[in-house]
């Protein structure tokens, strides 16, 4: 029997994967988690063949979490289950620790497979994702701009393309203005654009926010 630890904030997602579950008898959710302190403490309190995580979760990054729960448990399959489509964070995640990358459109099928994947001790990624992969391994890799900067960074520089304030990404992001003023200040060096509309025309430039 596969249990798995859930942690999303959406409850209709939690919902729509037990139901998913329901007619898979070998694997079952055995918690759920709504953000990333319970998360983290249903992880250290039991044993989890599998944890499916969400990035967007409230107060914390669901990249922070991702990292946190892989230096504490070397071996627990991480599946990450985003609303953001793979050349947004499917890349950043399988670098973070993650063991796969599905995105929340795809099919109930796929779902199944992806968890025995992990469970199994394998990754579970697409061909546009192994692809990527295999040019990193070969020396090959994408020189985008944004490729260069920090999760944080580039954290910082969707939520500026979103058209949220310093003060709005600092509550989100749970970090002083002072610190969202540095990322921004890092980003804007690194990528060689000044202006908040500089970085917005090149996110959508590059198909960064759908």
């Amino acid at each position: 029997m596969i249990r798995l630890l859930i942690i999303d904030d959406h409850s209709v997602v939690r919902q729509g994967i037990r139901q998913i579950l329901a007619e898979t008898p070998d694997i079952v959710v055995g918690a759920e988690a709504t953000n990333a302190v319970d998360g983290l403490t249903q992880a250290r309190d039991a044993q989890w063949d599998a944890v499916v995580l969400d990035l967007n979760l409230p107060g914390t990054h669901g990249m922070e979490l991702l990292k946190q729960l892989r230096k504490e448990q070397e071996t627990i399959p991480i599946l990450v289950l985003s609303m953001h489509p793979e050349d947004q964070f499917a890349l950043r995640a399988i670098r973070a620790g993650a063991s796969g990358y599905l995105t929340k459109n795809s099919a109930p099928a796929d779902f199944v497979t992806a968890i025995r994947t992990v469970v199994s001790g394998r990754h579970y990624v697409s061909a546009w994702l192994a692809d990527r992969l295999a040019c990193e391994a070969t020396g090959n890799a994408s020189k985008a701009a944004h490729e260069q900067l920090s999760d944080r960074e580039y954290q910082v520089m969707m939520r500026i393309a979103s058209g949220k304030s310093l003060k709005e990404i600092a509550s989100e992001m749970n970090i002083s203005p002072k610190t969202v003023g540095t990322y921004r200040g890092r980003l804007a060096q690194k990528m060689n654009l000044t202006t908040d509309a500089e970085l917005t025309a090149y996110v959508f430039r590059n198909h960064l926010l759908e």
